[in-house]
This record gives structure tokens, sequence and C-alpha cells, in this order.
């Protein structure tokens, strides 16, 4: 056989009968790892990445949902508040209307009386039924006005106390101020948006030393009871440090009735008797566990608690 062909087979035989090295499987097996855990972390990433998408999307549709669902009673409330405003309007021309014809009629009575009085030295006559009568139609005339007007009065705060030169640009503000001031917690469960506001009178007296109300109107009178339990309930209302007071606004006929109850009301408090001044100017008291109202004073005076007299 030919020596070259002899060495080309025998170098053949022995090419086929290599094995690879190590080092290069080791190598293979290191890049798979590699390879297996980026695919890995790029699925993790993909899933992070999907999650975090879904909340965002779940949380901004529940954020939408409050929102409409806010916009909504907010809409239904102004509606409401709107029929309302409609309702007040036409009965204050029905009233109005009413003392219209009231002082027309009673002109013509006193032009008539006029024409047939002779002597203007006579005493007045006592009162007919048809004058009682005239009497009480005037009364309900004015008590239906008085309510028109304290409805109208019904979202209203009255700020006592505050100085006079205190905050005049911006005055739709203090109330927030004092609300964060006083009762931090109702910042987040009210929306203290502020219609109107100003000073009562609106003139300033020079003589005047005590600083004038500040009259605060808000949307809801719900919004305006919760501020007002709450002041009742601290007790010193404070604003920048110094106390001031919150009450409701009412019509100054309803005020001077709810004023007069304040002798009795401080006797009864004495008493611990737990009296309110109920709308537009009843007492309640607790009287051995039950709640009594009263609309005339003396039989309030004559209240007797274990056979005490009070007053």
């Amino acid at each position: 056989m030919d020596p070259n062909r002899a060495g080309l087979t025998e170098a053949k035989a022995a090419g086929s009968t290599l094995k690879p090295h190590p080092i290069c499987n080791c190598e293979m097996r290191q890049q798979n790892r590699s390879q297996t855990k980026e695919m890995e972390d790029k699925k993790r990433l993909d899933i992070e990445f999907k999650s975090t998408l879904i909340r965002f999307f779940k949380n901004f549709l529940e954020k939408m949902d409050k929102a409409y669902e806010d916009m909504k009673r907010d809409q239904l409330e102004l509606i409401r508040s709107h029929r309302e405003m409609i309702r007040d309007q036409q009965e204050i021309k029905n009233t109005l209307s009413e003392i219209k014809n009231i002082l027309q009629s009673s002109k013509n009575r006193r032009e008539d009386h006029k024409n047939q009085v002779k002597d203007l030295e006579h005493n007045e006559p006592e009162d007919t039924p048809p004058q009682k009568l005239e009497g009480k139609r005037i009364q309900k005339i004015e008590d239906n006005v008085r309510n028109l007007w304290d409805n109208f009065k019904r979202t209203n705060i009255k700020i006592i106390g505050v100085p006079e030169d205190e905050r005049e640009q911006d005055i739709e503000n203090i109330l927030k101020e004092i609300v964060t001031e006083n009762f931090p917690h109702l910042v987040k469960e009210l929306d203290l948006q502020v219609q109107e506001a100003h000073r009562t009178p609106n003139k300033r007296n020079p003589k005047r030393t005590t600083p004038r109300h500040i009259i605060i109107k808000i949307p809801r009178a719900k919004d305006k009871e919760r501020i007002l339990k709450e002041a009742r309930a601290k007790k010193v209302v404070i604003y920048k440090g110094a106390p001031i007071r919150l009450s409701a606004d009412f019509s100054t006929e309803t005020m001077q009735a709810r004023r007069e109850w304040q002798e009795i009301f401080k006797v009864m408090n004495s008493k611990n008797l737990q009296p309110k001044i109920i709308y537009p100017a009843k007492l309640s008291l607790r009287i051995e566990g039950q709640i009594k109202s009263f609309t005339n004073k003396k039989k309030a005076k004559g209240v007797h608690h274990h056979q005490t007299r009070i007053i």
C-alpha cells in the first residue's frame, strides 16, 4: 500500500474518534443559562408592567366612577336648590301680592272711615270679629315672610368676632381657615365651597366698637349643620388664636324671638335640663327623661322638676 494513502486513512480514523473539549461544553451551558435567565427576566418585567398597567387603569376607573357620582350628586343638589329657589320666589310673589291687597284694602277702609267719622276725638272701637280675622291674616302673612326669609338663609353661617380689618380682600376663604384650625377632620369630609361672603351691615359704622358679623353662604345646609354641631361640641372656637363664635343666620324677627329666651335658657341650663332653642323660637327641655318644648314663656317658667319650682 502507498505510504501516503495509509497515513491519510489513519488520520481520518483518528479524527472520527476525537471528543469535544470540556471547556467548550461549559461555555455553552453557561450561555444557555444566561439566555434562559434573560428570557425569564423579560417575562417577569412584562408581567410586572402589565400588572402595573392594570392597577393604574383600575384606579383610574374607580376615580372616574367616584368623580361621576360626586358630579351627579352635585347636579341633583343644584337642581333641588334651583327648584326650591323657584318655589320660594313664587311664594314671595304670592305673599307680596297678598300684602299689596291688604294694604289697598286697609287704605280703602281708612278712606271710608274718614268720610264717616266727624268726631276725631272719639275712642277706638273694640275689635270686632272681622277685625280679629284681619289681624290673624296679617300675622299669618308676616309669619310666611319670616319663614321665607329664614329659608333663604338656611345655608348661611354667621361668624362673630373677627376683627374688622382682617382679610377684607379675600373674606370668602376665612371659613376654610377656621374649619382647618378648629375641625381639621372636616376639611377632607366636606366640600367647603363658598357661594357668597360679606360683612353685615354693608356699611361700617365708625361709632361701633364691635366688628360687623361675617355672613358665609355655602351650597348645602347639612354641611352648615355639621360645622355648627362641631362648634357647639368644641365650645371655644378660635381664629388665629383669638376666640370667635359661629352661629346660624336667621331673619331679624326670628333672632329677636330667640333672644327673648336667653334669660330662661340660662336658668334651665344651670338646672342641667339640657335646654335647646329649636326653630323658629321654641324652648326644648329634658325633664325626667322626656323632651318637652314650650312656646309660652310663662308655661316654661312654671315647669317643676321633682316638685321643685325651676323659675
